[in-house]
């Protein structure tokens, strides 16, 4: 059964374990892009047959890896990615971040850009770009995304970290939209849907991409996923309920799955002790890897 952590005690007992563990997150030092010092790295870029370029960094190390999936719309260049990137340099293990197609500085049209699509990137990362067992962090959308990797590629998964977990919820919020709404959304061709992390206002969501999302949907069966999954959520996040991520334990066959629900945390999870959960969780599954190993 999944365990959740849903009190204050909970997750000050896990940020304790952050400043005086062995990767002492409560030093600055050891995240650099806080400081405001962080360098910024030229992207390389993955050549696909046929497809377009995907923009990545990847550092070298040891295994498991490490593999950042951002969430809709978001780049590899974000806090949660950073931070992930210096930790896995300071233990000397294996992290690639990347943008999706028509995401960043990766080549293609947004517009043009499907579930399918991505889904594809992420299977073609890790299939160019990593050797032996990953762990996957997926934000947001990302964390959509991971689950159909872990599904494909089974024996490429160490474990899995899904941060305010939006498993079919796009999908599912259209649906509960009014008829009249939704037949104006499929004439207009596009959904204008609500965002305070953009100037707009809202994201312009092609209503093919709503349609080809249904082909997407993971949470109406069980899922063959074996590994350790991590499931982190804020009880504040107001584009994600945290009940999605309980679904995801749900369907998820594994028995190593545990949720951490944060108090004040919200969508994006970046605040700095969201940082330090995110990083310490990624640690322990670290450690718990190597042991069993």
């Amino acid at each position: 059964m999944p365990r959740p952590l849903c009190t204050d005690m909970a997750v000050a007992g896990v940020v304790r374990l952050l400043r005086w563990g062995k990767f002492s997150c409560g030093a600055a030092a050891d995240f650099p892009y806080l400081l405001g010092c962080r360098q910024k790295s030229t992207a390389s870029f993955l050549s696909r047959p046929d497809r377009p370029k995907l923009a990545y960094n990847k550092l070298k190390g040891k295994n498991p890896g490490v593999v950042f999936l951002p969430g809709l719309y978001s780049t590899m260049n974000g806090k949660k990615a950073l931070a992930l990137e210096d930790f896995c340099k300071s233990l000397g293990h294996a992290f690639v971040r990347f943008d999706y197609t028509g995401c960043g500085s990766s080549e293609g049209d947004v517009k043009e850009s499907t579930m399918g699509k991505w889904r594809k990137d992420v299977l073609s990362v890790l299939d160019e770009l990593t050797d032996g067992p990953q762990i996957l962090v997926g934000s947001s959308l990302g964390a959509w995304l991971m689950l159909h990797a872990a599904i494909a590629r089974p024996e490429k998964m160490a474990a899995l970290v899904g941060i305010a977990a939006s498993a079919d919820h796009l999908v599912a919020t259209f649906q509960q939209l009014p008829i009249e709404e939704k037949k104006e959304i499929e004439e207009k061709g596009e959904w204008k849907l609500p965002t305070k992390y953009n100037e707009e206002g809202f994201y312009n969501v092609p209503y093919e991409f709503l349609q080809e999302a249904e082909n997407h949907c993971v949470l109406g069966a069980p899922l063959p996923i074996k590994c350790p999954v991590r499931l982190l959520h804020g009880l504040k996040d107001e584009d994600i309920p945290w009940q999605t991520s309980l679904k995801i334990a749900e369907r998820v066959i594994s028995t190593d799955v545990d949720i951490i629900l944060r108090k004040a945390g919200q969508h994006r999870m970046k605040e700095q002790d969201d940082i330090k959960l995110i990083v310490y969780t990624v640690e322990d599954l670290i450690d718990k890897l190597t042991t069993l190993a």
